[in-house]
C-alpha cells in the first residue's frame, strides 16, 4: 500500500514512474484535492522539462494512466489550507488516522492545524528538523527585513532562492508590507522570477534590486545564473529561506562560504553574503513534542525527514513521552521455553528485539537464535604510583570489604585483589597496573581504584615539599641565632672567630 501525503514534487513527482515503470501492484490512496493538483502539476513538469524525450523518466501519458490506479480517501479537514496541514484520514475497516503535515506554520496565507477532538490509532507526522529549534517568527522576519534593507541601500543585490510558491508567496507579504512603511525603498524594484520565464537574457536590470528565483538549491535553473552572476560582488547578498538539502550548492555555500562552484566546473572567490534564515512551515522539536503531548496517540508514524535527523527525533521522543509505548508481548526461546513458568513467576535472561518482536532468551542460546555473538571485554591501565604498594592496600581496605594477596608466583610479583573483581599488580617502582573483566561494577571499582591513586600521588609530593621547607626554615634560623651570638661575644670579648662545625673561636690573652 502507499499514502501519498502531499501534492509537492518531493512527495508526488516520482508517482507516475513507480506506478508505471516498476513492478508495484498496490493500492495508492490520495484525497481529493491532492490528486487533482498531483495531475496539473506533474503535467506542467512534464511540459517545461528540458530533457530529451529519451532521458523522460514518464511522459504525459504515465500520469493519465496512474490516474485510473490511485484510490480515493474519505477525509475531513481539521485545519483549513490550501497545504492539506491536519486531516483525518478514514480508511474503511482499517484505523482512524491523523496525518499532520506542516501543520505548525505562521505564514500569514496558511492557517496551522487544530488539535482533533476524537482518539486516534495513528498519527502520521512530519520529522523534516528532527530535534532542531526554529528562531522567534518576529526575530526572523526582523533579520530577513534588515538584510534587504541594508543591502538595498549600498547599492547591492539580494537574491531570494525561492521555495514552494506558499512560501514565495509569504515572503512578498513580509516585503509588502516592510516597504509600504519604508517610503524611501518604494522606488526599489522586486521581481518574481517564475521557472517559466524563457531567459535570464531578457533580465537587464541594473541599480539595487530584489529577485526571488528557484530552484531553491541552486542545482540550475534561473537561480543558479543569477547566483554565478552576482556572487562575486561583495555588496551583494544571498537569503536562502527555508530547508536546503544534502549534496545542493546552497547547502555548500551555507557550510562553507569561501568559493562557490561555477556550472562549468570551475571555482571562484565567494564575496557574496549568504543568510540563512529559515520560514520553512516545517515544525520544530518544541511545535512536534507539543503537539504530540496534546493528542497523545498510541502509534507514531514519523516521515518526511533523512535519517539522521528522523532517528534523532524518534530518540528524543522515546525518552520523553514513554508512556506512548503500549504493552509489549515478549516470548521465551530456547531452554527458557522448556518449562512453563508459574503464575506471578518472573522470567529474567536476555532481551532481544527484533524488528517489532521481542524475544527472551538464555545467554547460552544467544547465539542459535540470533546474529549476536557474546564477548568479554579485558581491561588494562598503567598507572604513575612512586609510593609504598603497601600503603595503597592499607587504604583501599578502608574502602572496600575484599582486598586481599595473590600468589606472587602467578601474578610474577607482588599484586592484591579488590572484591574479586580488579586486580592491582605493581609493576615498578614508579607504577602499577589495574586488570579487570569489563562489566558496569567491575568498571565502577576501577574507577574508584584509579581516583584513590591519584589522591595518594597528590599527597606524597606535598609532605616532601613540607619536609624541605621545614628543613630550610630551621637551617636559616640556626645561622641567624649563631650571628647574634658571635656579635655579642664580639662586643664583650673582643677577637670572636668561627671554627669548624659551627663553632665559635675565643682568643684570650
Amino acid at each position: 500500500m502507499s499514502l501519498l501525503l502531499s501534492f509537492h514534487s518531493d512527495h508526488a513527482a516520482s508517482l507516475p514512474y513507480f506506478l508505471e515503470k516498476t513492478t508495484f501492484k498496490g493500492p495508492v490512496f490520495i484525497t481529493l484535492a491532492t490528486k487533482a493538483i498531483y495531475k496539473l502539476l506533474l503535467s506542467d513538469y512534464v511540459k517545461v522539462s528540458k530533457v530529451s524525450v529519451e532521458d523522460m523518466l514518464y511522459d504525459e501519458q504515465d500520469i493519465l494512466r496512474s490516474m485510473d490506479k490511485i484510490e480515493m480517501l474519505l477525509i475531513s479537514i481539521w485545519a483549513a489550507s490550501v497545504r492539506q496541514l491536519g486531516t483525518s484520514l478514514e480508511l474503511p475497516c482499517l484505523w482512524l488516522i491523523l496525518l499532520v503535515f506542516e501543520y505548525f506554520t505562521l505564514d500569514p496565507t496558511v492557517r496551522a492545524a487544530e488539535i482533533p477532538q476524537f482518539s486516534l490509532d495513528i498519527c502520521i507526522i512530519e520529522s523534516t528538523y528532527g530535534v532542531q529549534l526554529h528562531q522567534p517568527r518576529n526575530v526572523r522576519e526582523k533579520r530577513f527585513t534588515n538584510v534587504i534593507h541594508s543591502t538595498i541601500s549600498q547599492g547591492g543585490r539580494v537574491l531570494i532562492l525561492a521555495f514552494a510558491l506558499g512560501r514565495a508567496q509569504g515572503l512578498l507579504l513580509i516585503l509588502d508590507e516592510y516597504l509600504s512603511n519604508h517610503p524611501e525603498l518604494n522606488n526599489i524594484r522586486i521581481y518574481y522570477a517564475s521557472p517559466l520565464a524563457k531567459s535570464i537574457e531578457n533580465f537587464n536590470e541594473v541599480g539595487p534590486s530584489v529577485v526571488m528565483a528557484s530552484p531553491s538549491g541552486l542545482q540550475s535553473g534561473f537561480s543558479r545564473k543569477l547566483f554565478e552572476m552576482w556572487f562575486s560582488d561583495k555588496k551583494n547578498e544571498c537569503v536562502i529561506p527555508g530547508y536546503v538539502v544534502e549534496g545542493t550548492l546552497a547547502k555548500t555555500i551555507i557550510n562553507e562560504r569561501k568559493e562557490g562552484t561555477l556550472m562549468n566546473g570551475l571555482t571562484a572567490p565567494l564575496n557574496m553574503q549568504v543568510h540563512y534564515i529559515s520560514f520553512s512551515a516545517h515544525a520544530d522539536f518544541a511545535q512536534t513534542s507539543t503537539f504530540l503531548k496534546e493528542l497523545m496517540p498510541p502509534n507514531i508514524i514519523l516521515v518526511h525527514g533523512e535519517a539522521n535527523e528522523m532517528g534523532r527525533l524518534k530518540q528524543k521522543l522515546i525518552t520523553q513521552f514513554m508512556y506512548f509505548n503500549s504493552e509489549k508481548m515478549a516470548k521465551t526461546i530456547g531452554r527458557l521455553a522448556e518449562k512453563t513458568p508459574e503464575v506471578g513467576e518472573t522470567v529474567s535472561d536476555l532481551l532481544v528485539k527484533k524488528a517489532f518482536t521481542y524475544q527472551i532468551m538464555a545467554l547460552d542460546d544467544l547465539h542459535v537464535f540470533s546474529q549476536l555473538s557474546i564477548a568479554n571485554i579485558s581491561l588494562r591501565i598503567t598507572i604513575a604510583y612512586s609510593g609504598a604498594f603497601g600503603v595503597l592496600k592499607h587504604r583501599l581496605k578502608q574502602i572496600f570489604e575484599s582486598v586481599e594477596s595473590l600468589p606472587d608466583e602467578e601474578y610474577e610479583g607482588p599484586s592484591f585483589g579488590v572484591r574479586e573483581r580488579l586486580t592491582v599488580k605493581y609493576e615498578s617502582e614508579k607504577h602499577i597496573s589495574l586488570h579487570w573483566r569489563s562489566d558496569p561494577i567491575s568498571d565502577m571499582v576501577s574507577d574508584s581504584v584509579v581516583a584513590l591513586v591519584l589522591n595518594i600521588s597528590r599527597e606524597i609530593p606535598k609532605v616532601v615539599v613540607e619536609s624541605e621547607e621545614a628543613t630550610k626554615t630551621e637551617e636559616e634560623n640556626n645561622k641567624k641565632a649563631e650571628k647574634v651570638i658571635h656579635a655579642l661575644l664580639v662586643s664583650l670579648l673582643g677577637d670572636v672567630k668561627f671554627g669548624e662545625n659551627g663553632k665559635l673561636v675565643i682568643s684570650v690573652d
